[in-house]
């Protein structure tokens, strides 16, 4: 097989949120079940080329949405990605909006996070004898969400650029007080699983924007019925026919070269000296930590 330039590349990831299990378009397709230190990923990763980039594509929750919120491995997740080279990820996530104007099937691009999480402990890769503190101020990267939204304008999707998505655990769905108190609070919109992906992606010198797909008003818009899995099922399902336009248009205006701010975001984290690194700590992280080696 004769590969370009560009699918020999660092790799594009897609984690695919609610209703997105696959993309299609894949071509030299293979799944691959990676094993990692923290456990296994939701699923295995498909890989293949898509528009001439080597994309890798995992879904979320498992093929058939077999995983809850707060079973999700999210540690496994990303570093099984950046094990096979990812540099730049698309996360695709289903969203509640907290704003009138922000309506089911619409898209949201934050950039912004509020972490409303209780397993904070397991986002983060460092630990055992290696400290790192990212930056995290931008928390999405500002290259790859203005691709999205250019791919988004190009499409006529209607596409809201920037806001703060508020991450809280889930299974459930909020309370209407939860609700008020996050739309008081200026978020823009709630989801489960995202903002853990961000913070892990940043220590893993990933590229991470979110593409934020609205189904439904939460439970704060009393004239509309409650949030229920039920009820945004139509919404989840066009929302996947979305994402893939979205995807297949943005997938080819990815850079091939990994040489943005994200991806050196290690630099100025790392604390701890290098020659005091234990070595099972080393073997952990080596996808990350390999070009300090």
């Amino acid at each position: 097989m004769s590969l370009s330039p560009d699918f020999l590349a660092p790799a594009i990831g897609i984690i695919g949120g609610s209703g997105l299990y696959e993309i299609d378009g894949f071509e030299h397709g293979e799944e691959i079940r990676v094993e990692t230190p923290f456990g296994p990923p939701s699923d295995a990763i498909m890989t293949g080329s898509f528009a001439g980039r080597r994309v890798c594509f995992l879904p979320r929750h498992g093929r058939g949405h077999r995983i809850l919120p707060t079973e999700l491995n999210h540690r496994a997740n990303i570093w099984a990605l950046r094990s096979l080279g990812v540099r730049w990820i698309v996360a695709v996530t289903a969203v509640g909006s907290l704003r009138e104007e922000y309506r089911p099937r619409d898209i949201l691009l934050p950039d912004q996070f509020f972490d409303r999480t209780s397993r904070r402990t397991e986002h983060t890769f460092f630990g055992r004898g290696i400290v790192a503190h990212v930056a995290f101020g931008d928390p999405i990267s500002i290259g790859l969400r203005a691709l999205l939204a250019e791919a988004a304008g190009e499409l006529g999707l209607p596409c809201h650029n920037g806001g703060t998505y508020v991450n809280m655990d889930g299974p459930a769905f909020s309370t209407r007080a939860e609700s008020e108190t996050n739309r008081r609070l200026g978020f823009d919109v709630i989801g489960m699983t995202n903002l853990p992906e961000a913070k892990l992606a940043r220590e893993a010198e990933i590229a991470l924007a979110t593409l934020a797909m609205i189904t439904d008003y939460d439970c704060w818009k009393v004239e509309e019925e409650a949030v229920t899995a039920h009820a945004v099922i139509e919404h989840v399902q066009a929302n996947a026919v979305t994402a893939k336009r979205v995807l297949a248009q943005v997938i080819p205006t990815i850079p091939a070269v990994a040489d943005w701010p994200e991806h050196r975001a290690l630099d100025s984290a790392l604390f701890t000296d290098r020659s005091i690194w234990p070595e099972d700590t080393i073997e952990r992280l080596r996808p990350l930590l390999d070009r300090f080696l």
